[in-house]
């Protein structure tokens, strides 16, 4: 199965050897070209992709405010002329950091580096009553039994004081620890207690029990710093039940 795309890039001829790269791969679809956020961001409201190409500095808003709009989590393979952006993109999680002008080699590196970590890993981060015939009521309180450091580490939720996303990967935070485990926050999201759980950003969810205050944009957590991504902001701030 192709991966679904879209191009977000103001510079046509830039989009148009990004498309012939897709198409001569044969193994990304390509469901639009935007010159813009705003206009990714419409189409992103409705439909989604598995991946975005994704210019840095375009007129008006940024490849980075974009990110902090998203309200899920694509593949992104940020593209630029500048190396200067490389920090800030490890800091967003991108899937790959392209320099123009694009070879199709490095196209293709860029691709099959998603196509491997695409698979879902044999142990996935799973509740400890996944198999029930029923959902539990008391899943609120419930365990994870999540894989790290060679072993099967049982976690229980209420210790938990956020998650992050590190690519292929989430790291849990707790009082005292620290585990990474091979997964995504998407796979998480289902499994979380909803009424304990809040994503506030494409690669944050935390433990609204955890949090000690917010100011501005961030969210301060038992010594921790969260960022609220735009996209989120209005949730969180429903959540919490702040006007």
């Amino acid at each position: 199965m192709k991966i679904t795309s879209i191009i977000v890039e103001d510079i046509q001829i830039a989009a148009d050897f990004l498309k012939k790269f897709c198409e001569k791969s044969d193994l990304v679809e390509v469901k639009g070209h935007f010159l813009n956020v705003a206009d990714a961001l419409e189409y992103l409201d409705n439909d989604k992709v598995d991946l975005i190409f994704l210019d840095v500095e375009m007129p008006g808003a940024t490849g980075f405010d974009l990110m902090d709009r998203l309200t899920y989590s694509p593949r992104i393979i940020l593209t630029t002329t500048k190396t200067e952006y490389a920090f800030d993109a490890f800091q967003y999680n991108v899937s790959d950091y392209l320099k123009k002008p694009i070879s199709y080699k490095r196209f293709l590196e860029s691709i099959q580096k998603i196509n491997k970590a695409e698979p879902a890993p044999p142990a996935p981060v799973v509740p400890a009553a996944a198999t029930a015939a029923a959902p539990d009521p008391n899943a609120d309180q419930g365990a994870l039994f999540i894989k790290a450091e060679g072993k099967l580490v049982k976690l229980n939720q209420e210790d938990i004081v956020f998650i992050e996303s590190m690519r292929d990967y989430v790291k849990f935070v707790t009082a005292t620890q620290k585990y990474v485990t091979y997964s995504t926050l998407k796979n998480l999201e289902e499994k979380l207690a909803k009424t304990t759980f809040l994503k506030v950003h494409r690669s944050y969810i935390v433990n609204i029990n955890k949090i000690d205050d917010i100011r501005g944009n961030t969210i301060y957590l038992q010594g921790n710093q969260v960022p609220i991504g735009k996209g989120h902001k209005d949730e969180v701030l429903r959540r919490l039940n702040i006007l």
